[in-house]
């Protein structure tokens, strides 16, 4: 398994994985539409990055990096195929992205998540992140937690 930077040839697999992911736990709001369809408007063009995990030119997972302020990322759109889950897929992404902070020296990484994904916390925990007041106009009506993982300028 490698993983690379978003390719237009990736775009459906973003939009595919990240629908069937939010179909499965939640439901897809407006805001995920849109952003989930322009990702060059939404994601790439203000400055951020998507990754993809592939395997035999199979797209096997996806993150994206939401350049949110100066330094402050938001890992978001995480979603691992369906068949893939349970092999750590999304583990390596998000390892991945903190290497990629680390390297560009970002200052901080955040995320938004729901507290019914409890292993999703848990790894979150894992990786470092810890939970921190959600602002009151989050973007995304089923979050209920914000977590962040800050990085120690060297």
């Amino acid at each position: 398994m490698k993983i690379v930077p978003y390719e237009p040839q990736y775009a459906q697999d973003f939009y595919d994985l990240n629908v069937e992911w939010l179909e499965t736990y939640f439901y897809v709001e407006d805001f995920d539409r849109d952003v989930l369809s322009n990702p060059d408007k939404y994601i790439l063009n203000p400055g951020g990055h998507i990754f993809f995990a592939l395997e035999n030119n199979i797209v096997l997972g996806t993150v994206a990096l939401l350049k949110k302020e100066e330094g402050a990322f938001e890992l978001t759109k995480m979603a691992v195929l369906p068949n893939q889950r349970g092999k750590k897929i999304g583990q390596k992404l998000m390892q991945y992205c903190i290497d990629f902070a680390k390297r560009n020296n970002f200052k901080k990484l955040f995320l938004y998540s729901n507290t019914k994904l409890e292993n999703a916390i848990y790894i979150y925990r894992k990786f470092g992140f810890v939970e921190v007041e959600q602002e009151a106009d989050v973007p995304y009506e089923r979050s209920d937690i914000k977590m962040e993982l800050k990085f120690i300028k060297r």
